[in-house]
């Protein structure tokens, strides 16, 4: 993803469409961390720094590497979410941040642009969420790479709606998806983690 990104007015279109969604007993639980210019290296100096420091016996050959990682868009925007305490379901706090991104991602994309939905490492390493300004109540869903894209992209693969969708009715089997690496992608044990949560 190449320059031009996308304008500050583009940039505002897309932020107000990703947080135009459900918000069960308006919570606001998720912000925006806006990237670009300067800002991409400034964090990519953490990123490589937490690096290093989990993994010596990577450094230095592979500390460029990570440095450089906000700078393969000319904006990345962190989506957090952020969890509140209140009646509302920690679930639907969670909900409403994945829903953040998709419609930031079908805004973005509706202006023209490219854009890459990731987490990566770096996600979930508390040095960096802490430099970013972080606490324990936020997790980032995701960052977003945007740009003008480089030359077309090729979809990947999606499920069969046959696997994935059924018409209900009472002892009717259920197209779950569990034919897609049930083996592997089996239910979570007991005290399995949900971005931090404990079911």
């Amino acid at each position: 993803l190449k320059a031009p990104g996308p304008s500050e007015d583009e940039i505002e279109t897309s932020l107000h469409a990703a947080f135009r969604v459900p918000d069960h007993g308006k919570m606001c639980p998720w912000y925006a961390l806006v990237f670009e210019g300067n800002a991409r290296a400034e964090i990519g100096d953490v990123i490589a720094d937490a690096y290093c420091a989990a993994n010596p016996q990577s450094c230095p050959e592979q500390a460029e590497r990570e440095r450089g990682r906000f700078l393969r868009a000319p904006l990345v925007i962190a989506l957090v979410s952020r969890m509140r305490t209140g009646k509302k379901p920690l679930w639907e706090q969670i909900l409403s941040a994945g829903a953040a991104g998709q419609n930031l991602s079908l805004a973005t994309h509706a202006l023209g642009y490219g854009v890459q939905w990731v987490t990566e490492w770096y996600a979930y390493d508390e040095t960096v969420k802490a430099a970013m300004g972080l606490d324990q109540r936020d997790h980032i869903a995701g960052f977003f790479y945007i740009g003008t894209c480089d030359d077309v992209q090729k979809d990947r693969e999606r499920p069969d709606l046959s696997k994935v969708v059924s018409r209900w009715h009472a002892g009717g089997a259920l197209a779950n998806g569990d034919c897609y690496d049930s083996e592997k992608h089996d239910f979570p044990k007991a005290g399995f983690d949900i971005g931090g949560l404990k079911v």
